[in-house]
C-alpha cells in the first residue's frame, strides 16, 4: 500500500480503526480473541477457558462487539460469539506471530 493510499481515508475511518485496535489491545480482550480463534463459543465456554468471572467476560465481549470485532448470536438462553470475519482472524494471527513473547525474545537475543 502506498503512503498516498493511507492518507486518503476519511478521518472517521482512521478513528474507527484506532478504536478497534485499542479495544483489541486490552490483555483480557486479546485473550478472548485468541481463545475464540476460528471457533464460535458461548460465554460460559469462554469463561471456562479464561478463568475469570462471567460478568467480566461479558463486559469485554460487549466492548469487542461494539467495535465490530466479534459478532454474536442467541440460541435459546445462550449467546455465542465468534470473530467477525476472516480478515480479522488473519490480523489477529499476524499480530500474534509478530508480537508474541517468544518471538520478541528471539529478536532481543539476536540483537545482543
Amino acid at each position: 500500500m502506498e503512503e498516498s493510499e493511507i492518507n486518503e481515508g476519511p478521518e472517521e475511518d482512521i478513528t474507527l480503526t484506532a478504536d478497534a485496535l485499542k479495544a483489541m489491545g486490552h490483555p483480557l480482550r486479546w485473550k478472548i480473541l485468541c481463545t475464540l480463534g476460528q471457533k464460535e463459543m458461548s460465554v460460559g465456554e469462554i469463561v471456562e477457558k479464561i478463568g475469570t468471572s462471567q460478568s467480566n467476560v461479558s463486559q469485554h465481549l460487549d466492548q469487542l462487539r461494539n467495535k465490530n470485532i466479534v459478532k454474536s448470536r442467541r440460541d435459546a438462553n445462550r449467546i455465542y460469539y465468534r470473530v467477525r470475519n476472516d480478515q480479522l482472524l488473519e490480523l489477529i494471527s499476524t499480530m500474534r506471530g509478530v508480537l508474541c513473547h517468544t518471538n520478541l525474545d528471539d529478536v532481543y537475543s539476536s540483537d545482543e
